[in-house]
């Protein structure tokens, strides 16, 4: 077993991320025009909307037939695709090099998103799931920030994105929106697109000055506390809007105009990974490790402990915030039962199952428990049996996460071949 895996870790070594997506965008141009014809030769019902995992939990009896698929439309594609382009796609790559790193950037990301707006045009499940995973990184990343790199317990971020979630949703509701609550709009309905990321902004800015009324209290203290104050604000924030019959109270707000869009939701999850990896890569990030590390040394090496906490807070409360008004816009639907324990679970599993202090680790995380989670779906109450499992078996085996303490680095992604020079 050994040797098979050095042979597979050597060979993706040598090849680029740029073959890979090539490989990809080749998969998904396959599915798409050869999907139905193939799923009806093997037998299968439809084309199978999630890899094929849901197909085999609910009818066993095709799992031949659907493992047979992923290989014939995904895997095999990929890898011969990816193989036979990555000595042509090394070499744009030292080309590519020598211009600014934003350059190659922008390429991967136009690939990326090619993959993914094709792969979700399949179906609308796929497309909503898409943009829920979106979403997940994006808490996930936040809530890393707190627990990971300030290496406190924040129980806090469902009660942030409730804030951003009902801020942004009675901005756009309220100006552009005709509602049973707010009556017909106030302004003309085409100027909403260009207004949702000025909306988006203040939704995140709600949750920063929610996240001030946590972190002054909690940041004179050390310890617990943080949790504990963290618990009773989200529970605080939920009561509160279940009581506001002026957001629809427990009943809930709709009618968000239809602006989160695919991408929309990408350039925020690209903006959201920039931002927070340039953030704890940053002289403050540096302070918020030596906090992490011995709060006592970093105050003596004139480190202002308390003020990198609160700023630290506010930014990753901001992100959550954020989040949460994109959520509300893809689902056009809010509820402040949506926010509560269960949420709470769910984005702390996506944290440490990925890896503490690691971007990498939040991105695999939020994927990984996402599309698990989907995936399990057949199996009703069996899947919260499963997943719990899988988690304890990672905090045993590996305590930190999957991929914990791992830098996350532009060009070493784009072209492992090269050792990192910078970011971008």
């Amino acid at each position: 077993m050994r040797p098979f895996m050095n042979i597979i870790r050597k060979w993706f070594s040598q090849v680029p991320t740029m073959s890979l997506l090539f490989g990809a965008l080749v998969a998904v141009l396959l599915e798409r025009g050869l999907g139905d014809p193939l799923a009806e030769i093997l037998g299968l019902p439809k084309v199978p909307v999630l890899f094929g995992f849901v197909t085999m939990l609910k009818k066993p009896m095709l799992i031949p037939s659907t493992i047979l698929y992923v290989f014939l439309v995904f895997v095999g594609p990929i890898s011969v695709v990816a193989g036979l382009s990555a000595s042509i796609a090394n070499r744009l790559l030292d080309k590519l090099l020598n211009f600014p790193m934003l350059f190659s950037v922008i390429i991967h990301l136009g690939l990326l998103y090619a993959i993914l707006h094709l792969w979700s045009e399949a179906s609308a499940y796929r497309l909503l799931m898409l943009k829920l995973t979106l979403i997940a990184i994006m808490v996930t990343l936040s809530l890393n920030v707190i627990n990971g790199y300030m290496g406190e317990f924040s129980c806090s971020h469902p009660g942030f994105m409730a804030l951003g979630a009902y801020a942004t949703s009675v901005m756009t509701v309220f100006l552009f929106a005709k509602d049973r609550l707010f009556g017909p709009p106030i302004l003309p309905p085409v100027l909403g697109p260009f207004m949702f990321p000025f909306a988006l902004f203040v939704g995140g800015m709600v949750a920063a000055l929610g996240a001030v009324f946590i972190a002054i209290p909690s940041f004179r203290t050390r310890g617990d506390y943080l949790a504990i104050i963290s618990l009773a604000f989200m529970f605080i924030v939920k009561s509160l809007i279940e009581n506001l019959e002026v957001v629809g109270g427990p009943r809930g707000l709709s009618s968000q105009p239809d602006y989160a869009n695919l991408p929309t939701v990408f350039l925020w999850t690209v903006a959201c990974v920039w931002i927070i990896n340039n953030f704890v890569r940053s002289i403050l990030g540096k302070a918020l490790n030596a906090v992490r590390d011995d709060e006592t040394a970093a105050d003596a090496m004139t480190v202002d402990t308390r003020r990198t906490k609160i700023v630290a807070f506010m930014f990753a409360a901001f992100w959550a915030g954020v989040a949460g008004g994109l959520f509300a816009h893809v689902l056009r639907y809010v509820n402040p039962g949506t926010f509560g324990i269960q949420k709470l679970a769910e984005v702390l599993a996506m944290v440490y199952f990925g890896g503490l202090n690691s971007v990498y680790g939040s991105i695999v995380g939020a994927v990984s428990i996402s599309v698990l989670g989907e995936a399990l779906r057949p199996l009703e109450i069996y899947k919260w049996i499963i997943i719990p499992l899988l988690l304890i078996l990672v905090m045993i085996f590996r305590p930190t996460g999957l991929i914990a303490f791992k830098a996350f680095n532009v060009r070493g992604l784009i072209s492992p071949k090269h050792k990192p020079l910078g970011d971008i």
